[in-house]
């Protein structure tokens, strides 16, 4: 546009040397508002595209790379928002926003279309499949070096390549029963790690490896599971025994309190006292019975002092 810019005014001036007014002309008001129009409109088509040629836009999240004559500026990187540049300069829009690469199973949830999900062998020599997402961005201050060395491109040259890389020397440290199971934090971490120190080296920043989905072999899934369900019975059944051993303890402490309550009630029957505690309860019984709808006659053996004929010692 700088150029056009500027061939305009070029053109401009040439219309003015050539396009001559004389005084005897007829028309010289014409010719000379012509002119005048001619020559304002060029210069505000030639001062706009000179001004756009060195003022850019830099959108948010993103930074600017400016290339000169092939060669990249890396010391001057332009932030997001208005900014004067040199009209020469190719403008290459690079994102530092935070992204992510997913490597799935599923067909339409990766980058790529169809099943992308990471076959990796493990320390036992079994396939796990597993679904990952990396989260990284680009370096502010690293995005023309990028740029310059790698390309536009560096997520299909580096993070994919690279993510796949980390999972396949990690997986195979571990059993697959492991990364299935208890060690599946571990196994995220060291692929952070090993992402961490590839990505670092080349202006990416990591933020996080999330391992979303591990797929085992039918047999060692299905053994898996049966071990799991026979850990659960394990439990059921030692809460069952916990259960009843609390059941036989109270029962014990019961029996305990009955056989003191006998004991008891069988030394205050003992002498006068135990007659008259007799006397009463033998008086009070019949008195329910008497009062009990469901009795008409009520025979009742006594001696004289109203004691039931029970052999008391």
């Amino acid at each position: 546009m700088f150029i056009i810019g500027i061939l305009i005014i070029i053109a401009l001036f040439f219309f003015r040397a050539t396009y001559k007014v004389k005084p005897d002309d007829l028309r010289i008001q014409d010719k000379l508002r012509t002119r005048g129009y001619a020559t304002l409109g060029a210069a505000v088509v030639a001062a706009i595209l000179i001004i756009a040629s060195v003022i850019r836009i830099v959108p948010p999240g993103s930074v600017g790379v400016q290339v000169l004559f092939g060669r990249v500026l890396t010391k001057a990187t332009l932030s997001e928002g208005l900014n004067v540049v040199n009209p020469f300069v190719n403008l290459e829009i690079m994102t530092i926003r935070t992204q992510a690469y997913t490597m799935s199973i599923a067909a339409e949830e990766g980058q790529r279309y169809g099943d992308d999900a990471i076959v990796s062998l493990t320390k036992d020599g079994l396939e796990v499949t597993m679904d990952l997402t990396v989260w990284y961005h680009l370096l502010k201050s690293e995005a023309a070096n990028v740029f310059q060395k790698i390309g536009s491109d560096y997520v299909d040259k580096i993070v994919r390549p690279a993510a796949r890389t980390a999972i396949r020397n990690t997986t195979v440290r571990y059993m697959a029963v492991e990364i299935y199971s208890d060690k599946r934090e571990e196994v995220q971490t060291e692929i952070s790690k090993g992402l961490n120190s590839d990505f670092s080296d080349r202006g990416i920043a990591l933020e996080k490896v999330l391992l979303r989905n591990i797929s085992l072999p039918a047999k060692v899934k299905n053994a898996i599971e049966v071990k799991l369900e026979a850990e659960q019975d394990a439990q059921k059944m030692e809460f069952v025994l916990q259960k009843e051993q609390k059941e036989a303890e109270r029962k014990e402490i019961e029996a305990s309190g009955i056989a003191k309550a006998q004991e008891i009630i069988a030394k205050s029957l003992i002498g006068e006292r135990g007659r008259a505690y007799l006397s009463w309860k033998y008086l009070e019984n019949l008195k329910n019975l008497y009062e009990s709808p469901n009795n008409t006659i009520l025979i009742s053996p006594f001696d004289k002092s109203f004691i039931p004929l029970l052999s008391v010692k």
